[in-house]
Formats: structure tokens, sequence, C-alpha cells
């Protein structure tokens, strides 16, 4: 991508993954421009979303962003607090957040997921009015609906390593399954 490609990303909208019942909605902060400019989710090479998602047993294999799909077959879907791609979160204001998280609010009183996860402790805290929020599960639901937030898999979160965050990820995936159930590959 060129920077004039990237720079003519900004403000799209990078469609949803979603259908209903899901096992898990992992929510974003909001699009990236390379999200933006390529239509598909956590894109940015430096992003970690993948390999933990894989590492954590959620997936069989490491997939791709171009292959973000396949994860409806698991029961996985991906969306956004914020639907506009922006260079950086920071661009993303408070009011923009809070406005973010009603939406949120209504697609999840939709879709029904089992859990939603929100990967960003500060976008969650601000879009959910919940400033002392940790990362783990939430006391807050959505309907029936539990909310985990899991750390930004973001490069630039250097608070987290990919393998302490795959341990997170692995303790909202053990959550997510039925006493007794596994997450079998293809599912």
């Amino acid at each position: 991508m060129t920077p004039e490609e990237l720079l003519a990303a900004r403000d799209r909208l990078v469609p949803d993954v979603v259908a209903g019942g899901l096992r898990v909605l992992f929510c974003g902060i909001n699009p990236g421009l390379m999200s933006a400019a390529t239509g598909h989710h956590f894109a940015r090479p430096g992003n970690r979303f993948w390999p933990v998602l894989h590492l954590s047993g959620f997936t069989p294999r490491q997939l791709r962003p171009a292959e973000q799909d396949e994860l409806l077959s698991y029961g996985l879907g991906i969306t956004n607090v914020v639907a506009r791609a922006s260079a950086r979160a920071d661009e993303i204001s408070d009011e923009e957040f809070r406005e973010g998280g009603r939406v949120l609010t209504e697609k999840v009183e939709l879709l029904r997921p089992r859990w939603l996860a929100v990967v960003g402790i500060t976008a969650y805290r601000t879009a959910f009015g919940e400033r002392k929020a940790t990362v783990g599960p939430q006391e807050r639901t959505i309907g029936a609906t539990q909310i985990w937030v899991l750390p930004n898999p973001s490069g630039l979160n250097a608070h987290w390593t990919a393998q302490t965050m795959a341990e997170e990820f692995a303790r909202l995936r053990a959550a997510s399954l039925d006493e007794g159930e596994d997450l079998p590959a293809g599912r």
C-alpha cells in the first residue's frame, strides 16, 4: 500500500463479520487505515489479533485477514466500537466512543452472541462509562450476552506479549464453551 492509498482510506467503513447467535463477537476499537484500505479487520502486519486467536485455540490455524469470513464457521465474528477508520485510535473522541457503545449495544441485542469481547480496555471504559474496568470478564451484560475485555492486540501495546495475550484469549475461549464441549476445527 502506498501512503496515498492509506490516506484515502481515512473514514471508510469495514463491513462487520457477523451472524446471529455467535459464540464470541470480537469488537475492535475502530479500523485502522490498512484495514479500511483492504476491507479486512486487523489487517496491519504488526497487529497480533490473528496470531493470538490461533495461539489461544479459537482457530485450528492462523488465519490471514483476507480469510476473516472463515470466523463464522467457528462461531466467531468481528465488529468495532467505532465504525470509521483512522490512522490512530486517539483520533476518536470520547463522544464517538460513547455513541459507538450505544450502537454496539443495539447490534449485540439484535445478534445475541454468547460473549462480546472488546479488544481494548480504554475503548471499553470510554464506550460504556466503566472507568474502573479491568481486563477479563465484566459484571455488565447486554441482555444475555456476557462481556469480556481483552488486551488490545496492536503491536503498539507493549504491556502484553503475544503469549500473555493468548493466555487471556484462552480464558475467554474456555468460558465460551458449554460444559464438556470443545471447539472443534471447522466449527
